[in-house]
């Protein structure tokens, strides 16, 4: 049984091009705080970070909640937790 309520990471996320933490909640639930703010249901250009430092109009390629990224870590994390618990 999981004994935590939530984790986070933070981690560079190549699709909007800035930092993110990704959440992951005790009952599998998961949330991407990029999402809320580069997210969205169409693909519109916003302005996203640029490597001088400055923002420029890009498409972005947040996948919100299907995203790998939180997927991957949260499969990681509940896969960890079953490992502990067997042992």
């Amino acid at each position: 049984m999981v004994n935590w309520q939530v984790t986070a990471t933070t981690l560079y996320c190549d699709a909007v091009r800035d930092e993110v933490t990704l959440l992951v909640y005790k009952d599998r639930s998961a949330k991407c705080t990029g999402y809320g703010k580069y997210g969205g249901s169409d693909k519109e250009a916003i302005d996203l970070p640029n490597r001088k430092g400055g923002l420029s109009k890009q498409a972005h390629g947040c996948e919100g909640p299907i995203c790998h990224r939180m997927i991957q870590y949260r499969e990681k994390l509940f896969s960890e937790e079953a490992k502990r618990e067997c042992a």
